[in-house]
């Protein structure tokens, strides 16, 4: 089961990580409210404890040299869908070797 919590919960905060960033940046960027720069940072702030429902044998820096992984993957589809633009071979390749490392690192038996 944590197999499959694990991923989730790591998905998730990069779904807020994004998500809360991209509500800052509008409103500093493009010029909205205020109340999208308070809302990213509540978001922001979830992201900051979604991490932490990873298993109990799991340390900081596994679970988040892991979500780096997670993130380049989250934005690079965040780009492809949302901004149109799609990632060239090189980006693909990283991520990919990215993806493999998060395998590696978060799922690889320990002695």
């Amino acid at each position: 089961m944590k197999i499959i919590k694990s991923p989730f919960y790591l998905i998730l905060a990069g779904i807020f990580e994004i998500g809360g960033g991209y509500l800052v940046w509008i409103w500093l960027r493009a010029g909205k409210s205020i109340w999208y720069g308070i809302a990213g940072a509540v978001v922001l702030i979830l992201y900051g404890i979604i991490p932490t429902f990873q298993p109990p044998n799991t340390n900081f820096g596994r679970v988040y040299a892991t979500y780096s992984g997670i993130f380049i993957a989250l934005s690079f589809l965040r780009g492809w869908k949302v901004d149109n633009v799609l990632p060239d071979r090189f980006d693909l390749i990283g991520e990919w070797i990215a993806l493999i490392g998060v395998i590696i690192i978060m799922y690889a038996p320990r002695c």
